[in-house]
C-alpha cells in the first residue's frame, strides 16, 4: 500500500507510510502481457477500495455509484498517529450505504499490544467493520519495521478485545521471508503455517496479472487481493486499463473472493 502521511505529530523518525501508494521496487508490472479479457473481474468481485487522508474525496454516493461496495480506511500507524479522514470520512461513507472498514500501519516503536490499543481508540469497530494490520517493509525508517512478534501480539490484542481476528495486509516475498522494497529488506522471519497470522484472512498486496499465494497461506488462499496501488495512477496489474473510480482523485483497488452475497454477509459479520 505505501501511502505517505504529512507530519501531524508523532515521535521524529516515524516513517510516514501506510496503505494507498506507490508500489516497493520489488514489485513486478507486466504492462505488456495480454490480460484476461474479463481483467480482475475473473478473480472474484472487483468492488473494493482503500484510501487514507492523502486521497482527496469529493462524494461518496459517486463512489458507490462506481459499483464499489466498500472502503477501507487508514485509521491509525505506530502508537501515536491517527488519520484525521478518518472519522468524518466514515460517516459519510457509511451514509452513502458503503461497507467500511479500517486498517492499522505496524511500526516497531510501540509494542503490538500498545498499537492494537491505539488502533482501536480510533478505529471504534463496530460488528460489521472489517479491521486489518498493514504488515509491510518501513522503507523510510527500516529500523522502525514491524517484527512478526509485534504483528501477532497485535492481532492478538484486537481478538481479545472484539471477538475477531483483524486481516492481515502483506506482499507473499514479504510474508515469505524474501528480500522485498525500496531497501531490499525482509521480515525478521517468515510467516510459517504455524504462526498466530495464518489465522488471519489474507489481504493480499500482488501487482502482477495473478497473485502469488505466501506459503503460510498455501491451503487457505487470499480473501481480498490489491491488485491496483494507485496512488500515483500508474501502477496496475492488468496492462494500462484505467481503474478510475468517481468521487476520489485515486485509491487502490481491490478484488474480492466471491461473488456480492458473500461479501455482503462477510463484510457485515465483521470479516468473518
Amino acid at each position: 500500500m505505501i501511502s505517505r502521511r504529512t507530519w501531524l505529530g508523532g515521535a521524529a523518525g516515524l516513517t510516514l507510510s501506510g496503505c494507498g501508494g506507490t508500489p516497493p521496487k520489488g514489485a513486478t508490472f507486466d504492462k505488456t502481457a495480454a490480460h484476461p479479457a474479463s481483467g480482475p473481474s475473473a478473480f472474484g468481485l472487483d468492488a473494493v477500495i482503500d484510501i487514507s487522508h492523502n486521497v482527496t474525496v469529493t462524494d461518496f454516493a459517486a463512489v458507490r455509484r462506481s459499483k464499489i461496495l466498500a472502503v477501507i480506511h487508514k485509521v491509525t500507524e505506530g502508537g501515536d498517529w491517527f488519520d484525521p479522514s478518518y472519522g468524518s470520512r466514515r460517516r459519510q461513507a457509511e451514509a452513502a450505504g458503503l461497507l467500511w472498514g479500517g486498517y492499522h500501519f505496524g511500526t516497531r516503536q510501540y509494542s503490538g499490544e500498545q498499537q492494537a490499543a491505539a488502533f482501536l481508540s480510533a478505529c471504534q469497530p463496530g460488528p460489521a467493520t472489517v479491521m486489518a494490520l498493514d504488515l509491510e517493509p518501513n522503507d523510510r525508517n527500516p529500523r522502525n519495521t514491524m517484527t512478526l512478534a509485534q504483528a501477532e501480539a497485535f492481532v492478538l490484542a484486537v481478538q481479545r478485545a472484539t471477538g475477531r481476528m483483524p486481516m492481515l495486509y502483506g506482499h507473499p516475498a514479504w510474508l515469505d521471508g524474501e528480500r522485498y522494497g525500496r531497501r531490499r529488506l525482509n521480515l525478521d522471519r517468515p510467516v510459517t503455517p504455524g504462526s498466530t497470522l495464518t489465522r488471519c484472512e489474507l489481504w493480499l498486496a500482488d501487482y502482477r496479472e495473478e497473485p502469488r499465494i505466501p506459503i503460510a497461506w498455501a491451503q487457505k488462499g487470499w480473501r481480498l487481493w490489491q491488485y491496483v496501488a494507485d496512488e500515483t495512477e500508474q501502477n496496475f496489474a492488468f496492462g494500462s486499463e484505467p481503474r478510475a473510480v468517481a468521487g476520489v482523485g485515486h485509491c487502490d483497488r481491490n478484488v474480492f473472493k466471491g461473488d456480492e452475497a458473500t461479501l455482503q454477509r462477510w463484510w457485515r459479520n465483521g470479516g468473518r
